[in-house]
């Protein structure tokens, strides 16, 4: 074999590996970015969670199946007082009425613990309580965690009074106002 064709055989190996292994990383990029979660109509998972609010931490856990027949909002976020968090749950505070109105249950998830959540929402003075996921077991009923972060990735779930999933985003642009007008239009559909 001459030099040209070995080192043109030589190329042709190297650009087959770079492929296998560009097409094995993209592989394993989709579904670490693509976590499963419950699709529009399918049934919610239920889960049990502590939570608290200004008051203090609720003696009863809170649980999905406890709330069927009312239109609940789960919210998943990363941390308590992060920028992000803080713009979307003053959202939620401070446009309430306008976003869910009366009857909708709020619930708001995170991985912080239960006094983070009790002084955080003391502060912000917030209408519901927060809800504390820190082994993150629900955030992985809904997708909305990626295997091997610390904390949930921003998304937010409609569940109608059937107990059925009305609404998903599993990107909520927290900084976006269509983000907040679709999640509006999908409470109202729900109620």
């Amino acid at each position: 074999m001459s030099r040209r064709s070995t080192f043109l055989a030589a190329i042709a190996l190297a650009t087959l590996a770079v492929n296998a292994g560009a097409q094995s990383a993209t592989q394993a990029g989709a579904v670490a970015a693509a976590p499963a979660g419950p699709e529009v109509g399918q049934a919610a998972p239920d889960f049990t969670a502590a939570w608290a609010d200004s008051a203090g931490a609720r003696s009863t856990p809170v649980s999905l199946a406890s709330l069927r027949g009312k239109v609940v909002v789960l919210a998943f976020y990363p941390k308590d007082r992060t920028s992000g968090c803080t713009a979307e749950l003053t959202k939620f505070r401070d446009q309430y009425r306008t976003l869910f109105g009366d009857g909708v249950v709020v619930l708001p998830i995170s991985a912080d613990s239960i006094s983070s959540h009790v002084s955080w929402a003391s502060e912000a003075k917030f209408p519901f309580a927060l809800v504390s996921d820190p082994q993150l077991a629900t955030a992985d009923l809904y997708g909305s965690h990626l295997s091997g972060r610390p904390v949930a990735n921003r998304t937010v779930f409609v569940i109608g009074k059937d107990g059925r999933v009305a609404y998903r985003e599993m990107k909520f642009n927290a900084l976006n106002e269509d983000a907040y007008t679709a999640l509006a239009a999908a409470v109202a559909k729900a109620r």
